[in-house]
């Protein structure tokens, strides 16, 4: 018999700062007994003088709470996981009880744990639209505890909007996507606070805007929203983790500052017109999900300082082919925003730099 234990950050001075330890009982206190017996100290760490978990514990198997199985006399199988939850101080305060259970699969990852679940709730992440890109990563961000969701859309809800922006239903077309988004996201985790923008992203607000957020998601489709979007972001100094589709085909990557941005990559907008919308070539919904899922990957590392970002690299997918490729970006010291002499130093007019009439709104996706 293999039982697997997650041993908490705090306590891995007992273990030799290994994260999963293995022991072959068959209840939870034979399991704790067996660690103490390896790990001196370990046990009075979960259980107090008459055996009892400490007030300030939580022990878990396969995500229920010993308490729900009968106590630790709780039977354990082969392959079954015990973690042993402390409360921990600092940061954004110790999280509740059903905060430790709602986030375990997290808390039991040693890259993120309790201190990275606890970064991911007072972070602060803008997505502009809750359209097609922008509701699948407000799900996923809102899911992953992502404290604070600023939502920029003025748009309301269509239904056609419904074959891919999942944070909106039946029941909600008409009504302002961002109180839709509201709904939606507080019935899914309480613990997300969503502050709506029912405005256009233009000029005069964006700064302001942007300046509240740590990460900025872009689910834009037009170029005057999404050259805007990067200007801004480059003056802030803000990440900004783009998306983009097209019919069967999206793209990904992420901007960080000194390395790079959307100006970098595309100079100048193509000719007004020649570039369809969604609305007018179609998109397949489905694909909205896989580039918004990577969006929010994305943004999660980007938040818990993880992994190798797609920074200096763009990702193609194509839904047909079912095929990713991702080709080199780099910064280019020529760059009017981002370059070594910018000669673009403040947001202008986008929609004159695109050629084309002043946007109907923030784009859906």
């Amino acid at each position: 018999m293999s039982i697997t234990v997650y041993i908490p950050t705090p306590y891995r001075q007992f273990t030799d700062n290994q994260a999963r330890v293995e022991a072959g009982q068959a209840t939870v206190a034979g399991v704790l007994r067996e660690l103490e017996g390896r790990y001196p100290g370990l046990r009075g760490r979960v259980l107090d003088g008459r055996g009892e978990i400490l007030h300030h514990v939580n022990v878990y198997v396969n995500n229920l709470a010993v308490e729900e199985l009968g106590g630790l006399e709780a039977a354990v199988r082969d392959g079954d996981e015990v973690a042993l939850i402390p409360a921990l101080a600092g940061g954004a305060g110790a999280m509740t009880e059903e905060q430790i259970r709602r986030y375990s699969r997290h808390i039991i990852l040693p890259e993120v744990g309790g201190r990275g679940q606890k970064r991911l709730l007072g972070s602060r992440v803008l997505i502009i639209g809750a359209g097609g890109l922008g509701s699948p990563a407000a799900l996923y961000l809102a899911a992953a505890g992502v404290g604070t969701l600023g939502i920029v859309d003025f748009d309301k809800v269509d239904l056609s909007n419904l074959q891919r922006q999942i944070l909106h239903h039946t029941h909600d077309v008409g009504r302002p996507k961002v109180d839709s988004a509201i709904d939606t996201i507080a019935d899914m985790n309480p613990d997300v606070k969503v502050v709506p923008y029912a405005t256009q992203l233009s000029s005069a607000n964006a700064k302001q805007i942007f300046a509240e957020y740590d990460v900025i998601v872009n689910g834009s489709d037009n170029f005057p929203t999404r050259y805007l979007a990067n200007d801004a972001a480059v003056f802030l100094q803000k990440p900004l983790v783009d998306g983009s589709i097209f019919k069967f085909e999206g793209q990904v990557t992420v901007f960080k500052p000194g390395l790079g941005c959307y100006r970098c990559l595309y100079p100048a907008p193509p000719p007004a017109g020649l570039v369809p919308s969604c609305a007018e070539a179609g998109v397949l919904g489905v694909l909205c999900g896989i580039i918004a899922s990577i969006q929010g990957i994305e943004t999660i590392k980007l938040l818990l300082g993880l992994g190798e970002s797609l920074a200096g690299r763009l990702l193609f997918f194509d839904a047909l082919g079912m095929e990713f490729r991702q080709v080199k970006l780099r910064r280019d010291p020529n760059c009017p925003v981002c370059g070594d002499r910018p000669t673009i130093t403040d947001l202008i007019d986008y929609n004159q730099f695109c050629g084309i009439p002043a946007a109907a709104g923030v784009p859906e996706g």
